[in-house]
């Protein structure tokens, strides 16, 4: 698969142009950059706007075969010089500053735990070090020693940003300019796995010890509408749930709480961590194997495994009479399951539900959980 190159390489690539374009008065239209991986990036630079005190000009996204909501985005540097009258005799690379903030499109910190401290434009520190690094490449070769804005733009960034965790994270008015590799590889679990942490990593930082996590929506409506458990307080796992202990563990929480549709967590029962239908199945085998324990006869367990959806499977066991025992059968296995890989390092409590019918069974600490996550939230 075709890798891409991130909102930080092109937003270096595009301040090294502009800041050549601006110094030496000529035309730059494709430009090389080093990404912190090692691969070159040869970009297209578009947009070219030249004035006698500023250059600006931009390098569209290409996130490769990515599914990046930003591929195609136009990623804007403007480079100016804040006090031509520092281009006096004496000036250095060592006194010389480059200072780097977001314009239009580019986010605002609102709330602490990310990258960049609150009031900081959302670029992070890899970028702001490409895009300086570049910048003072082209200030050595053109022997310019002022001090040197560099503002970063996104015209789509506002639109874009709604399609993106932004807003959850308190990330406000555009996108995020980001990037460690400055490479794009296609693997959007990777993505999703560097979300969940920093939005822990903000929990976290906000204080709280305890977290709500659940796979998708329909959990987090499903707090709010049974236990009346505000949204803002809790991170979407995807299907990484094992993945999103360990990063509980590492960010220090004392304890979390799941809350997950059976046709999620009943993978879990089986020690399925990563619940992706491409990791592993196995739902139908192991509710039918948990009816039988609780009871059921072959031929309900035979309708159980010709189910299509979970869904199903908890009208065939409420038809059999079975339900409540083979959900608790299942809730002591995700249960040992979860703190099997916990090991005792954070408390974990699960809340297991069905969208036809509610609630299906939860662990025997879940209740007070609920209660403390509440406390802590005042």
């Amino acid at each position: 698969m075709r890798y891409g190159f991130t909102t930080g390489s092109c937003a270096a690539a595009a301040a090294k142009a502009a800041a050549y374009m601006l110094f030496t008065g000529k035309i730059k239209n494709e430009i090389e950059i080093e990404t912190p991986k090692g691969i070159r990036y040869h970009a297209a630079i578009t947009d070219i706007r030249r004035g006698e005190t500023e250059v600006s000009c931009a390098v569209i996204k290409d996130g490769g075969d990515d599914p990046d909501i930003t591929t195609g985005a136009h990623i804007v540097a403007t480079v100016s010089r804040i006090d031509s009258d520092m281009q006096q005799k004496g000036k250095s690379a060592h006194s010389q500053k480059i200072v780097i903030d977001g314009g239009y499109g580019v986010g605002r910190v609102t709330k602490p735990g990310l990258d960049q401290p609150v009031g900081n434009a959302a670029i992070n520190h890899v970028p702001r070090e490409m895009i300086e690094k570049e910048v003072r490449e082209v200030c050595a070769l053109t022997d310019e020693w002022a001090d040197i804005l560099v503002e970063i733009s996104v015209p789509e960034g506002e639109e874009l940003a709604s399609q993106t965790f932004n807003p959850r994270l308190g990330i406000t008015g555009g996108l995020s300019i980001l990037g460690t590799s400055g490479i794009v590889e296609p693997m959007s679990s990777r993505a999703l796995l560097e979300t969940i942490r920093v939005e822990l990593k903000q929990k976290r930082a906000l204080g709280n010890s305890i977290v709500a996590v659940s796979p998708g929506n329909y959990g987090l409506d499903y707090m709010k509408r049974t236990y009346g458990y505000d949204l803002d307080k809790s991170v979407k796992c995807s299907n990484f749930i094992g993945d999103t202990i360990d990063m509980a563990v590492e960010n220090g929480f004392k304890a979390m709480l799941l809350t997950g549709h059976i046709g999620k967590l009943v993978k879990v029962a089986g020690g399925i961590m990563n619940t992706h239908s491409r990791e592993g199945d196995g739902r139908m085998e192991l509710i039918a194997s948990s009816a039988l324990l609780a009871g059921a006869d072959a031929d309900t367990a035979c309708q159980i495994l010709s189910c299509v959806t979970t869904e199903e499977a908890v009208n065939v066991l409420k038809n059999a009479g079975l339900c409540e025992q083979t959900m608790k059968l299942i809730m002591q296995k995700i249960m040992f399951y979860l703190n099997k890989r916990a090991a005792g390092k954070i408390v974990v409590e699960c809340i297991l539900y069905s969208n036809e019918h509610g609630g299906l069974g939860e662990s025997d600490g879940a209740a007070e959980l609920i209660g403390r996550l509440k406390e802590e939230k005042q």
